[in-house]
């Protein structure tokens, strides 16, 4: 099976799941979900961060515009 489909079954069991189940399975990943939702306590992350901030400041990278972000986007919408 696929990683994909693990996820979308997965999905489709917690919407319905009821509240002694959603609470057993979030008991049973809760360190992983609290790791995962303190991303600014990551070292590596907020260093990518600030370096792609700085280089957008001083000019190195562009970046795009929301409307470059906006057509890429849709784009890939399209090709779905």
């Amino acid at each position: 099976m696929s990683n994909s489909t693990i996820r979308h079954k997965l999905y489709d069991y917690i919407r319905v799941a009821d509240d002694k189940k959603l609470n057993a399975i979030y008991n049973l990943l809760e360190n992983e979900i609290e790791q995962t939702n303190e991303w600014w306590k990551d070292k590596l992350v907020t260093l990518e961060l600030d370096s792609r901030y700085q280089a957008l400041e001083n000019g190195s990278d562009k970046g795009f515009t929301i409307e470059q972000l906006e057509q890429s986007v849709s784009k890939l919408r399209l090709k779905k």
